[in-house]
């Protein structure tokens, strides 16, 4: 960025020399007329009063008043004001030849699109005309000549016109390319921050959920078999009851540990409340109103299923926090005999989710529905509002391993 930064200095350095340079140019022709110039003192005097006005001219309207020169049509009067003060100058004594630079740089920076090199060549017509001392006599040989350095002026003009033209469009595609790239690299690494929450956050669940199968699988069950290999003898030796006691002891407390490590908004509720007490949270945090209904007989998931619709839930209730805009948001919980949907409605802005986005909510959603060989949906337009649909299988909760 430091080069960048450089050609901006420079860039805003040539503009204020550019709007400098009419006033010079302008006060050099004045000097050299006064000091030099053959006219009668009764004529310096008028084309001095008009090298004031013009000078007057050019304050108000272009210095004076920057905001100005954002509207053609009051730039457009500015412009045919310079030109006929250079003419009426120009005409007058051919000392004030120098002054056609401003109507150059006037040309180019006031007036639109091909308008600019309208201005260039009556800028270059007049200073032709005022190096050649006026109009040429009645005659081929005078017509010609003036033709001649008429032309090979206006080439120069349109010339040095196109160069600063192309000069000046690369600078602004440069501009428009740096800013572009700044807002990716700001997008980008709010992505990426995103990306590694969502990722530690996955990463815990999944260790949690590892650790809740493996006591399950090796404690738990080990306990249960010990426990059932005890209790064959009815009159069991001392011993054996206290081994019994201690088993059963360390069995609540891996059920105890197999349920500590199940999400926190499930630990002591069913998934249709966990659903209720995530949106009274979301609603408290954003002001917006998030309704939850169930449709169906509610009953007892596989753990891995009531977890991805919960994080499907609040993932989608993130979603519009951050870009909805909405006023009022429904959730529905549908038990159905083999599957399972939660529904997320909004009537925010929505958006075309053809369009490729740069966020990983609605990715990561996908990504964890279909690890239950499960199907998300999202239904939008903008203006219209966004209905995000989770279906998975209803794998019952005695199916856990």
């Amino acid at each position: 960025m430091g080069v960048t930064d450089a050609l901006d200095r420079w860039e805003r350095r040539l503009n204020a020399v550019g709007h400098a340079i009419p006033y010079f140019v302008l006060l050099l022709s004045t000097a050299l007329y006064v000091a030099i110039g053959p006219a009668a003192w009764p004529a310096t005097v008028v084309n001095a009063g008009i090298a004031a006005a013009t000078c007057l001219w050019m304050l108000w309207w272009h210095t004076l008043h920057p905001g100005w020169r954002s509207r053609p049509g009051l730039m457009a009067v500015f412009f045919v004001g310079v030109l006929v003060a250079y003419a009426v100058l120009g005409l007058r004594d051919p000392w004030f030849g120098f002054f056609s630079f401003a109507g150059y740089i006037y040309a180019i920076e006031v007036l639109p699109g091909r308008w600019k090199f309208a201005g260039v060549v009556a800028t270059a017509v007049l200073a032709a005309t005022s190096m050649h001392g006026g109009l040429p006599a009645a005659r081929p040989g005078p017509i010609a000549v003036y033709l001649a350095v008429v032309a090979v002026i206006v080439v120069i003009a349109c010339t040095f016109t196109m160069l600063g033209h192309v000069t000046a469009e690369q600078s602004r595609r440069r501009k428009e390319l740096v800013a572009e790239m700044a807002a990716m690299m700001e997008e980008n690494v709010g992505l990426h921050a995103q990306l590694l929450i969502q990722a530690r956050e996955a990463g815990v669940l999944d260790e949690r959920q590892r650790l809740a199968r493996e006591i399950h699988d090796t404690l738990a069950q080990g306990f249960t078999g010990i426990i059932t290999q005890l209790q064959v003898d009815e009159n069991p030796p001392r011993h054996v009851e206290t081994a019994l006691r201690l088993a059963r002891e360390n069995l609540a407390e891996a059920r105890r540990s197999v349920h500590a490590l199940s999400p926190p908004a499930l630990e002591n509720a069913n998934l249709p409340d966990a659903l209720e007490e995530v949106a009274t949270g979301w609603t408290d945090q954003t002001g917006v109103a998030a309704s939850v209904f169930t449709t169906g007989a509610a009953r007892a998931l596989h753990p891995e299923v009531e977890v991805t619709l919960l994080r499907a839930a609040q993932e989608a209730l993130s979603n519009v926090a951050k870009h909805a805009g909405a006023s009022r948001v429904g959730l529905t919980l549908s038990y159905m005999e083999d599957v399972v949907t939660l529904d997320v409605r909004d009537d925010g802005a929505g958006f075309d989710p053809g369009t490729r986005t740069a966020g990983f909510g609605l990715v990561g959603m996908r990504q964890r529905v279909a690890r239950l060989a499960g199907e998300l949906v999202v239904e939008s337009e903008p203006g219209g509002g966004t209905a995000v649909s989770a279906s998975v299988p209803a794998i019952p909760a005695e199916a856990a391993p």
